[in-house]
C-alpha cells in the first residue's frame, strides 16, 4: 500500500519558519519526482517545490522562492520542505506528493501519482 504521510505543520507568526517532512512507504521512492503541493481556503492546487529522483534538480515557484528549500533523503525515503520568513498567504494544506515523470503543471490530483493527506499550516499576521 503506497502511503506518504506529512508531518510538521502548525502555527507560526508571520518570519517565523516551519520544517515539513513527508515519509514514503509503498513504491520506490528513489524513482520518482516528489513535489510539495498547497491549496488554501477556496483557491486550487499550487505546486510550490519539485525535486528530482536523485535530488540534484529542483524547482520553486516564484512565490517561494528564496525562502523555500525542499529535500529528500532516498536513504530514509523522506521528504522535506524547510520554511523560512513565512507570510500570511503561505497559509494553506500543504501536501506531498510523487510523480514518475516531471510535470509543468499540477491543477488537479491526477496530475501526479501519489498524494499525501496534507498537513496544515497557518501563518498568523
Amino acid at each position: 500500500e503506497v502511503q506518504l504521510v506529512e508531518s510538521g505543520g502548525g502555527l507560526v507568526q508571520t518570519a517565523g519558519s516551519l520544517r515539513l517532512s513527508c515519509a514514503a512507504s509503498g513504491f520506490t521512492f528513489s524513482s520518482y519526482w516528489m513535489y510539495w503541493v498547497r491549496q488554501a481556503p477556496g483557491k486550487g492546487l499550487e505546486w510550490v517545490a519539485r525535486i528530482s529522483s536523485g535530488g540534484g534538480i529542483t524547482n520553486y515557484a516564484d512565490s517561494v522562492k528564496g525562502r523555500f528549500t525542499i529535500s529528500r533523503d532516498n536513504a530514509k525515503n523522506t521528504l522535506y520542505l524547510q520554511m523560512n520568513s513565512l507570510k500570511p498567504e503561505d497559509t494553506a494544506m500543504y501536501y506531498c506528493a510523487a510523480s514518475l515523470t516531471i510535470r509543468s503543471s499540477v491543477r488537479s490530483r491526477s496530475d501526479l501519482n501519489y498524494w499525501g493527506q496534507g498537513t496544515q499550516v497557518t501563518v498568523s499576521s
